[in-house]
């Protein structure tokens, strides 16, 4: 596979576009196009802004009117062959008289793939593999989605250095730093789904918004969801303006899943308290972990997680650990991120 310099540089900037800020996540993918001339200067850009709008090849179709006959599209997402709430993006391509397509990762949703083949019958020139791993980690939760069949599940939680998510007094604010907060309310933002149980929302009342370090909200916020069957009061601030929230009334976290993966939802953020987290892991539904350890001791108090059913050190559950990062500050964390399985 041979790309030009130009084809190389178009791609990394249709990979920033698809990652422009603000894009709901959710049940689509996210994708970026150029648009480029025969020189490899840049004709036109776009990219998929959420469910209803123009697919990212469309957009940067209707930019570039007539130009684009003749040119090469470079897309991060293969382009879509199939008809929703808009036509096929191989069709459009074809239509414009593109004469090249280069694309980054083939899609994985059995309805819209083939859009490849559809654009080399129609004689125009389709090259994959530009920058495939970067595509599939910006849509690696969309991916795990079709897959799967479920949202991705990251579980969040913050210890002491002897596991400990709260004092013997119930007290738990705060066990994680101002940074490690900061932080968490960066990956907040990465996700569409913030879990919770009932007892978190009885006991706690959070607000389950992401904020910025001036505590201002972003223009989407995350679903709220709270899974378990005990009534709650409505004045509880999860139920609020803030955001969108919703109810689970089950226990089990696969109905939880599959409820939230049927409303659109691809990625759960699970920040409920140590039996949510222990019906998860025992399920195998966790697959990823972030923790924030901080340094202090309290010797008593709530765990971590609950039981997990393991009596001996030779079942221990033994998850991979994939970064380790220390956050500066007047009080330092370590954040750990960490993945089920084995090597």
């Amino acid at each position: 596979m041979a790309f030009t310099a130009a084809e190389q540089a178009a791609m990394s900037r249709a990979l920033e576009l698809a990652a422009t800020p603000g894009v709901p996540l959710g049940p689509n993918p996210r994708v970026g196009c150029v648009l480029l001339d025969a020189e490899g200067r840049t004709i036109a850009e776009g990219h998929h802004r959420g469910a209803g709008t123009p697919h990212a090849e469309a957009d940067a179709l209707a930019r570039a009117g007539d130009r684009a006959r003749g040119a090469t599209a470079v897309v991060t997402l293969e382009p879509c062959n199939h008809t929703g709430r808009t036509g096929p993006c191989a069709d459009a391509l074809v239509a414009a008289g593109v004469r090249r397509v280069v694309f980054a990762q083939p899609d994985p949703n059995p309805d819209a793939a083939g859009g490849a083949a559809t654009l080399a019958t129609a004689g125009v020139d389709v090259e994959s593999g530009l920058l495939t791993v970067e595509s599939g980690l910006l849509n690696r939760f969309w991916t795990f989605g079709l897959e799967h069949g479920r949202p991705f599940v990251t579980w969040k939680f913050a210890t002491t250095l002897d596991g400990r998510s709260a004092a013997a007094d119930g007290t738990s604010r705060w066990v994680s730093s101002p940074a490690a907060r900061l932080d968490t309310h960066r990956l907040r933002a990465t996700c569409d789904v913030m879990l919770v149980g009932t007892n978190t929302i009885a006991v706690d009342d959070p607000l389950l918004t992401v904020r910025d370090e001036q505590d201002r909200p972003p223009a989407h916020q995350p679903l709220r969801a709270v899974m378990g069957e005990r009534d709650l009061d409505a004045g509880r601030r999860v139920f609020n303006a803030d955001a969108p929230s919703v109810r689970l009334r089950t226990r089990e976290p696969e109905e939880a899943l599959a409820e939230l993966f049927a409303r659109g939802r691809r990625h759960v953020f699970l920040e409920g308290g140590p039996t949510l987290a222990a019906a998860f892991l025992r399920a195998g539904l966790v697959d990823e972990i972030v923790v924030y350890v901080a340094p202090m001791l309290l010797g008593a108090g709530r765990s971590a997680v609950a039981d997990l059913g393991i009596t001996t050190i030779a079942d221990a559950f033994r998850p991979r650990v994939t970064d380790i990062t220390v956050l500066e500050g007047e009080e330092p964390n370590v954040r750990l991120t960490l993945a089920p399985g084995k090597d």
